[in-house]
């Protein structure tokens, strides 16, 4: 039986055959996709897969990945195959990656440099050279483009549809992972910043002082939303104004303004944030600021500072964000970091005004002239100021927590029932002319006798005043204001009649302080107060070492003599080492002034000798133990003109002949004072230079006084040139400039025939 053939086999044609292995060879990369980027856990490490993974497949030279940042609008590519190992960043309509992202439209660009859509910017920072790009848009499965791929430079021929539709299917494959990937990197980055906000906040709110909390705070909001610059501003209730003493990127002075003007008063009276991104169109800003300080502000955000119990005490306002405006994200951060801190600052603040407190009790108490002891509840004794150490000739250990009926014992028992009637009563008692036991001493004292009470009235303790009425001690307290210990000591010596009138040669001393009136507008009130309280007590430290008498405060000037109420054979030597020394311990007082962000002091002396009047003058009502004299006004003039000369010690020829030490210094003129006819030289005293503030000063004072020779001779060419050496040496040096002014102006017009040098001073 015959058996039937099989039918025959029919082949594949081979494009149909070709077509199966592409399908095949394009699943499997999707695979292959899917299954790689599953491993990956950070964005950096599925970007880097991405582009790997298409540039090797169609065979590119570069690929790049830009995803959509939408916070600022901005397509960037953390990776990039070759050379470029850094993030780029563009706008996301710029250049054929913006064209694609925008429109959603896929591209084939065979010549990258003849299109008008690419930017050539990249290439030109990377030094690599686009010849073809295949870009393609990134899409979630709901359509929404998230970014772009790229590939650059086909290395076999150009791209093709096959190769647009092979990006397309891979990126699509891989937007999942890249989803995931950008959403664990936000939720990191989230978490960081709220470890980090934690971490800023307890650091910033465990500081208890309020200069060093606002340095902090400040730095924080300035960094946290990388801004130029920021100022806290709290309100003070007392004077309805708002001031900071910190401002990040300007000096570090103190700012106050009304608590309702400005972008900041706004704030804090309405209690709403202010976002303003272009300060100047916002007619609520003050630009006076601005061209005080030379800074430019383009963007504000100002929130309101809230308590506890949500009344707003401050502001804070930051300034200039880089990269943009501030955003409702940055207003968030700020507000949710100020209400962390609102606790810590009124903690500061109330810390400061009690230490304020109690440094300024114990200032008060430690500057007493009278002795003051304070109890506990227990009867012991808690405090005793120095003047009370030094009336009892005591030290701390010796009195300090000692049961008051152990120390005030034998002669002074009858302190205890006085304290013990006080305590009963809780009413003060005033002993006058008591008598105290010191030692083997019987002294004289006015005694106050207080009970200290809590604010809710319960007794805690008390206090005693003691004054000592000694006539002796009464007499040198009294002096003590105005000379050195010492001297008060001779003048006790030889009886208060020493202090009637007399005629005597003392060297009379002026300083004042420059452009006094700008630093009492910066300063106001009560820091005027501070500013003169310390310079005074520098200055009056410098005047009494030499043995000098502080005769009077004169507003911000001073007047001192050497030479009464008791003389020194060198009395003008004192003098001038006084002032060499106020001038010395001003410039270390203003180095640290400037270092704070403070203005720096400066001033003028003037220094005659001459016959004054000395003695008490008055009223019967007042009296001052003071000097007077044309000896006394020469020195004010010649403080006054220390102004015109550029110099900042002056003395008179009648002090200059008297000296005995030798002192860097330099004649300085002839003058004829206002009010008078005959001329007196002036010297200029520069031994408070330093090679720093005066370089080569000794080769400036021979050359000044070569000058000045030829100066009065009328050799205004020859006199000008040795003036104008001494400015190569000095550039500062007044004198020597205002020399050169002189030559120039009597080169031009000589003077009159019987010109002998003297300069008329027409001012005080």
């Amino acid at each position: 039986m015959d058996t039937a053939a099989p039918p025959p086999t029919r082949k594949k044609p081979a494009a149909e055959g070709s077509d199966t292995r592409r399908r095949l060879r394009h699943a499997e990369l999707l695979l292959e996709v899917t299954r790689r980027m599953a491993g990956y856990g950070t964005l950096d490490e599925v970007l880097n897969a991405l582009v790997d993974m298409t540039t090797s497949e169609l065979n590119a030279e570069r690929g790049s990945l830009f995803l959509n940042d939408p916070d600022s609008n901005e397509l960037y590519s953390r990776v990039a195959q070759g050379n470029i190992q850094r993030e780029i960043r563009i706008l996301n309509t710029s250049g054929i990656a913006g064209y694609v992202f925008t429109s959603g439209e896929a591209l084939i660009i065979h010549d990258a440099y003849a299109d008008e859509r690419f930017n050539r910017s990249i290439d030109e920072q990377t030094g690599f050279t686009t010849h073809s790009i295949l870009c393609v848009p990134i899409k979630t499965v709901k359509g929404e483009i998230i970014g772009v791929a790229q590939t650059l430079n086909k290395k076999n021929g150009r791209f093709t549809r096959h190769d647009l539709n092979l990006l397309e299917a891979m990126t699509s494959q891989g937007t999942l992972a890249l989803q995931s990937a950008q959403f664990i990197e936000r939720m990191q980055a989230i978490r960081r910043q709220e470890m980090e906000f934690i971490d800023v906040v307890s650091e910033v709110t465990a500081d208890i002082k309020l200069g060093s909390l606002l340095q902090k705070v400040m730095g924080e909001a300035t960094r946290l939303l990388n801004a130029e610059r920021s100022t806290l501003f709290l309100n003070d209730e007392k004077t309805g104004e708002l001031w900071s003493e910190v401002g990040q990127g300007l000096e570090s002075v103190q700012i106050r303004l009304p608590n309702h003007l400005g972008i900041a008063g706004a704030v804090f009276t309405s209690g709403k944030a202010i976002n303003i991104p272009y300060a100047y169109a916002d007619l609520r800003f003050n630009p006076a600021f601005d061209k005080k300080t030379g800074f430019f502000t383009r963007s504000i955000l100002c929130v309101p500072i809230v308590n506890k119990h949500g009344k707003v005490i401050g502001v804070t306002q930051v300034l200039n964000k880089r990269g943009g405006p501030f955003t409702g994200e940055d207003e968030s951060r700020l507000r949710a970091f100020t209400a962390q801190i609102s606790i810590a600052l009124e903690n500061a603040k109330l810390f400061a005004d009690v230490q304020a407190m109690k440094n300024y009790n114990e200032a008060m108490l430690e500057s007493m002239s009278n002795g003051v002891i304070t109890l506990d509840e227990n009867e012991k004794i808690a405090t005793c100021n120095a003047a009370g150490l030094r009336l009892l000739k005591l030290h701390p250990t010796q009195i300090l927590q000692k049961p008051a009926a152990e120390f005030f014992s034998g002669a002074n028992a009858w302190l205890l029932d006085k304290l013990k009637r006080v305590a009963e009563a809780q009413n003060s008692e005033l002993l006058m002319d008591a008598e105290l036991a010191v030692g083997d001493e019987k002294l004289s004292v006015n005694l106050t006798l207080q009970p200290l009470l809590s604010a809710e009235g319960k007794r805690i303790g008390s206090m005693l005043l003691l004054e000592n009425i000694s006539n002796e001690k009464r007499l040198k307290t009294t002096m003590s204001r105005y000379m050195d210990p010492g001297i008060a000591d001779q003048m006790l010596a030889a009886g208060a009649e020493a202090l009637g009138g007399k005629s005597v040669t003392a060297t009379v001393l002026f300083a004042d302080v420059r452009s006094f009136t700008t630093i009492t507008e910066q300063l106001g009130a009560q820091g005027t107060v501070a500013l003169l309280n310390e310079y005074f007590t520098l200055m009056v430290d410098c005047i009494q070492h030499e043995a000098g008498m502080l005769d009077k405060f004169i507003g911000d000037a001073i007047m001192a003599a050497f030479g009464i109420p008791v003389g020194h054979d060198d009395d003008a030597d004192r003098a001038v080492r006084a002032a060499v020394a106020m001038l010395r311990t001003l410039a270390a007082w203003n180095r640290q002034r400037v270092n704070e962000g403070k203005l720096p002091v400066d001033i003028g002396v003037g220094l005659n000798t001459d016959n004054v009047v000395s003695g008490n003058i008055g009223s019967k009502k007042r009296m001052d133990y003071t000097i007077i004299g044309d000896g006394v006004n020469l020195a004010s003039r010649l403080e006054s003109a220390c102004k015109q000369y550029g110099a900042h010690i002056l003395v008179s020829e009648f002090t200059y002949k008297l000296l005995r030490g030798t002192y860097y210094s330099r004649e300085l003129d002839l003058v004829v004072v206002k009010g008078k006819t005959k001329p007196v030289a002036i010297y200029e005293i520069l031994d408070y230079h330093s090679e720093e503030t005066y370089p080569h000063l000794t080769d400036a004072l021979r050359l000044f006084k070569a000058g000045l020779a030829k100066y009065r001779k009328q050799e205004w060419q020859a006199a000008s040139a040795e003036f104008r050496e001494v400015l190569g040496l000095n550039a500062r040096d007044k004198a020597a400039q205002l020399y050169v002014e002189r030559c120039e102006h009597f080169a031009a017009n000589p003077p009159t025939p019987d010109w002998n040098g003297v300069w008329v001073m027409d001012s005080k």
